[in-house]
């Protein structure tokens, strides 16, 4: 039987000058999951970060933690590694959110384990806890298609039809929601990962 989840964390940038930026996108996910499930984020300084509880909430009748890191993209593990530890909540429990630069908006991906993708929050959450063996959820933010341009590039707010599918992304992500807080993962992987059919155009119609 899968581990359920104890922690979901969101990982982005604090403060204002971050907030709409593209690698935000996990804290984004973070604070609509909270206000869904009725939770309020609260600065909790022995985390690093704000956290957001809701009681005995899974089938073991542990309770879920919400955890926005508070230090920064790539110091985000020291955040992750504290809460973890002081809860003994096993990476297994543990479902990360972050922006991806190899998804196109709109597209959302879920697995388990499996390679960091040059991720600043990623790598320092994993040298933190000594193992990539947790579960993510990579929200698409499209590349910029040169690689010299990515960190200006992840540091700006999506274009107004790229915020919408990102915005549209995050609502499909949290109709699957129930299927990971039941630890139904195969259910919520085939939903959340399933690619989205491009729109059909409609032929011209004749005119007599």
């Amino acid at each position: 039987m899968s581990s359920p989840l104890r922690l979901v964390v969101g990982l982005g940038n604090p403060g204002s000058d971050y907030s709409e930026t593209r690698h935000n996108a996990g804290f984004w996910f973070c604070e609509r999951l909270a206000r869904e499930l009725g939770a309020s984020f609260a600065r909790e300084s022995r985390y690093h970060g704000l956290v957001a509880r809701r009681p005995k909430y899974n089938a073991a009748g542990a309770d879920l933690y919400m955890l926005m890191p508070q230090t920064f993209m790539n110091r985000s593990g020291r955040s992750v590694q504290a809460l973890m530890h002081f809860y003994r909540i096993q990476p297994a429990e543990m479902l990360v959110v972050h922006d991806e630069l190899d998804i196109p908006p709109g597209q959302l991906r879920l697995k388990f384990g499996g390679g960091l993708g040059g991720h600043n929050g990623l790598k320092d959450i994993t040298a933190h806890l000594g193992t990539q063996d947790y579960w993510r959820l990579r929200i698409g933010i499209g590349h910029p298609g040169d690689r010299n341009d990515v960190l200006n590039y992840v540091l700006k707010p999506p274009r107004k039809e790229e915020a919408g599918e990102i915005d549209a992304a995050i609502d499909r992500a949290l109709l699957a929601w129930p299927l990971l807080a039941k630890s139904e993962f195969n259910a919520a992987t085939q939903k959340i990962n399933a690619r989205l059919a491009a729109p059909k155009t409609e032929e011209p119609k004749e005119t007599p």
